[in-house]
């Protein structure tokens, strides 16, 4: 018999993963602040819950896919929270991308209350949570994760424990220093590029496969080609994630010299009104300086 999951934050990625949840046959109570995504998983057979102490009521394992640290925090141990509703030997996954020391935090005040807690950030997308093939990396107890991997593989493909508590954050991190220094270099190199005359479209196809060519390329190259910026990532999400990587970083003493330049040109975007849109942006940055728009002729 199949788990009863509660999800909680139904978003651009929480949405698409509580949909596929329920394709698995997983039975699924759902809690979100906006009513509208509430209203659309229930018609396809979710529960609707009033808060996420009710969610944790009437769920084994409780799903939390939210913006940022505080959510977390207030989500699962503010008033009327899941820590109230939750069974002793519960599972609270959190699939948020946030600091992971405020994971750790998290995981202490559970523990206590004998729930157990995973931190599973994801990464793919908007593209990768509707097909569920997102890449999941996950903190906790070895065979915590063995018990719920069922459920985490109808949202992903690639899922790897990576180590305890707050381990599945900081690979995060790592994930999203990666690709905001690659979708900086694309905004810097392309913009060299179509100041020279060249194509944009034909550098592509001579670079990508290539050493150059990456799964961030063709993703984002033909959104930046199109000017489409209709968010599958934020840049004021990305913007969080960088700065939680930078003052980890600080912590343990790690400099990070190039995230911090790139940080600086979201927090140049977020000035401009441009937080709401996907991180590619950022390649504007870049157009603006040198003077060129990278789109197709």
């Amino acid at each position: 018999m199949k788990k009863n999951v509660g999800f909680i934050g139904l978003g651009i990625m929480g949405k698409p993963m509580a949909k596929n949840i329920l394709k698995a046959g997983y039975p699924l109570v759902v809690y979100s602040r906006s009513p509208g995504p509430v209203e659309e998983i229930v018609k396809l057979g979710a529960i609707s819950a009033n808060s996420p102490k009710q969610v944790a009521e009437r769920s084994k394992v409780i799903i939390t896919m939210l913006p940022d640290s505080m959510d977390v925090k207030e989500v699962i141990l503010g008033e009327n929270g899941i820590i109230h509703g939750a069974k002793p030997k519960s599972v609270v996954i959190d699939m948020s991308s946030i600091n992971p020391l405020v994971t750790k935090e998290i995981e202490r005040v559970l523990r206590e209350k004998e729930i157990e807690m995973l931190d599973a950030p994801v990464s793919g997308g908007e593209a990768g949570a509707i097909k569920a093939s997102l890449a999941i990396m996950v903190g906790g107890k070895k065979e915590v994760f063995e018990d719920c991997l069922e459920i985490l593989k109808s949202m992903g493909k690639n899922i790897v424990h990576v180590g305890p508590i707050g381990a599945g954050g900081f690979v995060k991190l790592v994930n999203q220093i990666i690709v905001a220094l690659n979708i900086a270099a694309i905004g810097e190199a392309f913009s060299l590029g179509v100041k020279a005359g060249i194509d944009p479209n034909l550098t592509f196809q001579a670079i990508r496969g290539g050493l150059a060519g990456s799964q961030i390329l063709e993703a984002k190259l033909p959104m930046i080609f199109e000017r489409n910026f209709k968010p599958g990532f934020k840049v004021k999400l990305h913007k969080k994630d960088l700065n939680n990587a930078l003052c980890v970083a600080r912590d343990l003493g790690v400099p990070l010299p190039i995230s911090g330049f790139v940080q600086q040109i979201f927090n140049s975007l977020m000035a401009e009104g441009k937080g709401e849109e996907d991180h590619c942006s950022l390649v504007t940055f870049y157009e603006k300086i040198s003077g060129v728009e990278i789109r197709l002729k």
